[in-house]
Formats: structure tokens, sequence, C-alpha cells
């Protein structure tokens, strides 16, 4: 019962931080198009999006319920696996400081400047370029929530737990973006990524593991532990690539 209770804990919370993640890009580009190109417009293409949205969840969910539950969970494992090693490489390698921090605030100035310096072509009283700029933005951002939504539920066998997560991620950027108007630059925003590609990995270990006819110790409670391997290995990795990185320094002086 308790490993029940504890595996629905991280699934609302996978659901929140993966879907936190992807709105907050969504919301810098809904942001900059509105400023630029007019609220109107802007929030036109944002209704549109989550309408396209609605449909596509309607239309895959039902289509997920049909496929038996272990090679749901071997195809879905084995795509978080590439998606959440991916995630992972990035924020290690940022972690040692050998990418470069992601930056929000650059990103909205991006998407602003260029927003302003595209031409004026208006439908019906709607800026063509405010309209698609906001429609693409959450449209991709939010077939990425959908995605991690309906593969997490029906993997744990429960849609709705993993809906809650991202509702509640929903919830607090879009209500932190009406409030201040601004990019969330000081949403520490690579942590957030680093927490998902733990979790994407760790859930892509487990579930193509079980999809393969293999099984865990303990059930969901071994959830836990691949989640302490996989946070361990990548603290060694960020360890390991941080000294690496000090001694070419160092290398590098003795030579100068």
């Amino acid at each position: 019962m308790l490993a029940g209770g504890m595996s629905a804990v991280f699934l609302v919370l996978s659901a929140f931080l993966a879907s936190a993640v992807e709105m907050v890009e969504a919301l810098t580009i809904v942001l900059a198009s509105g400023l630029a190109r007019g609220w109107r417009s802007s929030l036109v293409g944002v209704a549109a999006a989550v309408v396209a949205l609605a449909a596509i969840v309607a239309a895959l969910g039902p289509a997920l319920t049909v496929i038996p539950l272990d090679t749901l969970r071997l195809v879905v494992g084995a795509f978080l696996l590439v998606f959440g090693l991916q995630w992972l490489r990035k924020a290690i390698l940022r972690a040692a400081g050998l990418k470069a921090i992601h930056d929000e605030e650059e990103a909205f100035a991006r998407e602003l400047a260029a927003a302003r310096a595209a031409g004026q072509e208006q439908h019906a009283g709607i800026d063509a370029y405010g309209f698609t700029l906001s429609f693409k933005g959450v449209l991709l951002e939010g077939l990425e929530v959908a995605f991690i939504v309906i593969t997490f539920g029906s993997t744990q066998g429960s849609i709705p737990l993993a809906a809650v997560g991202a509702a509640a991620a929903l919830v607090l950027v879009a209500g932190v973006g009406v409030a201040v108007r601004a990019p969330l630059a000081r949403v520490p925003e690579n942590t957030l990524k680093f927490a998902v590609g733990v979790m994407l990995t760790t859930f892509g270990i487990f579930w193509s593991t079980e999809g393969a006819g293999g099984s865990w110790p303990g059930s969901d409670a071994a959830l836990f532990g691949v989640l302490a391997f996989v946070i361990a290995l990548s603290a060694l990795f960020v360890a390991v690539l941080r000294r690496r990185k000090r001694e070419r320094f160092v290398t590098a002086d003795v030579r100068a």
C-alpha cells in the first residue's frame, strides 16, 4: 500500500516537473508575441493551440488503452530512456561547466526582437505573425506535455494522476506569468531539467525492464532504488567532468 502511494506521488511529481519545463518555454514565446504583436492575436493563437491539443489527446488516449500494457511499457520505456538520457547528458554538461546554461531572458529577448522585426499581415483583425508564433509555441510544447501525461498515466494505469501533475504546473507557471508578465528567468530551469532527465531515465529503465518481461524486487518500490542509482551515477559524472575541466585549466596555465 505504501509503495503504491509513493509511486503515485512520484508519478505526479514527474509529470509536474516535466510539464513545468515545457510550459516555461511556451510562456516565454507567448509573452514575446503578446508584447510585440498584441495580446489579442497571441491569445487567439493560444486558444487555437489548446483546442488542437484537446483533439489530439482525445484521439490518442483511447487508442493507447487497446495496446497490451507490457508492450506499451516497453515502447514508452525505450522512448523515455532516449529522451531522458539526452536531457540528463545536457544537464550533466551544464552542471560540470562544459555547456552554457540556458538563459530564459536571452531566449525572451531573441523572440521579442524577431516578433518586432516581422512584417505586418492581418486577417479579420488578427495579426498573422503573432497568432502563428503563439499557436506553434503552445502546440509544440503542449504536445510534449500531452505525451508526458498520456504515456506516464497509461503505463502506471492512472492518466488522471499524471494530468493532476501537469495541471498543477500549468496553474503555477501561467499564474506567475500573468502576474509578472516577464520570462520566468528566476525559475531554476536547468535544475528542473536535471530533475526531469533523472526521472525520465528512471521511468525508462523501470518500464522497459518490466515491458521486456523482467520483474523488480519490491514491485513499484524499486522505482526509488533505480532513482537513487541514476542520481548517484549522474553526480559521479558531474564530479569527474568538473575535475577533468580543472585539470585542463591547470595544465594550460602551466604551459602558458
